[in-house]
């Protein structure tokens, strides 16, 4: 029984558990008015904490590494921001008309995104591929996508929620790059302590991003998410995450055989080019849209979330198998 509870990371992955508990509490009990209000603050100073411990714990000397191995980070940079933004795209005009044009706009901004650090590490490890240069990888596309990703989905999203006046320009600048600019400072004052609490920051991670989600879900419902959203809606939602997801994987192993990258360094550029991150995605789009707004457009992103924890660890241990 126990081992099959570790196949299962629906059942034991507390991320996964996390989503589902912030999302169930804001259909349940959401917050509005003056509590959504003080949730929002509370949520964009948890925000603020999460850049700057991030920016702390990412060594610049992974950063060079990265950049010196332009073969492989090249190409991993161009599949994660350039293929997956122009699939979002497609798959954000197959939604249109058929689903909520905010969560249409979702699929676009889940393209924009930057890949995961934690669980693209991890299956990086369980698949037995090169586990250094998922570390490096997933630092080097974290750091980029602090500044390419909205930008990119106001290019890419038109005159959506998704256009980026000054205000939202600053929040970004306040929230998420002036933390990680500090982080980076103090970082040879602090990076060794923080590797002794680990388990903290994970939690930390998981804390902020279940708030970001709350909050969001809370205007959603707010305005009317259950009506908007029937049976046969979840039903296409559902089925266009997991086409993209199953295409998003195909292509980024099928490229990495083309790049005639070793297996070890394939295996990595496949978890690191097609699964997207929460951890970036939610505090974002709690900066860039209101709450009203920022429910829908991150629907698709929790759902690609939870159906690529699900899917990456049979995957993984059916790539460690040879």
């Amino acid at each position: 029984m126990a081992m099959l509870l570790r196949r299962l990371p629906l059942l034991t992955d507390p991320m996964i558990a996390v989503l589902v508990i912030t999302t169930t509490l804001a259909l349940v009990l959401p917050a509005t008015g003056e509590e959504r209000t003080i949730a929002t603050h509370i949520s964009n100073g948890g925000i603020f904490l999460l850049f700057l411990v991030n920016g702390m714990r990412i060594r610049r000397s992974e950063i060079a590494r990265g950049m010196a191995n332009w073969r492989f980070f090249g190409p991993l940079m161009l599949f994660v921001f350039g293929a997956m933004a122009l699939a979002g795209v497609g798959f954000a005009s197959i939604a249109t008309g058929v689903l909520p044009p905010l969560v249409a706009l979702g699929f676009i901004y889940l393209g924009c995104l930057p890949s995961t650090i934690q669980s693209a590490t991890s299956y990086t490890s369980l698949a037995h591929g090169n586990v250094a240069l998922a570390v490096v990888g997933a630092a080097l596309i974290n750091i980029a996508g602090v500044f390419i990703s909205a930008p990119l989905f106001a290019v890419l999203g038109g005159g959506g929620a998704g256009t980026i006046g000054t205000e939202a320009v600053l929040r970004i600048g306040l929230i998420l790059v002036l933390p990680f600019v500090i982080g980076q400072a103090v970082q040879p004052w602090v990076i060794d302590r923080l590797a002794d609490q680990r388990a903290r920051i994970v939690w930390l991670d998981r804390s902020v991003i279940g708030l970001a989600v709350y909050v969001a879900f809370s205007g959603a419902v707010e305005q009317g998410l259950a009506r908007m959203f029937a049976l046969a809606d979840w039903a296409v939602l559902v089925a266009l995450v997991l086409l993209l997801l199953a295409l998003a994987l195909g292509a980024a192993w099928t490229l990495g055989g083309l790049l005639g990258l070793p297996r070890a360094d394939r295996i990595t550029f496949l978890f690191a080019g097609s699964q997207k991150s929460v951890a970036t995605g939610a505090p974002l789009a709690a900066i860039l849209f209101p709450p009203a707004a920022a429910g829908f457009v991150i629907a698709p992103l929790l759902l690609y979330h939870l159906a690529q924890l699900v899917l990456a660890a049979p995957l993984a241990a059916r790539l460690a198998r040879g």
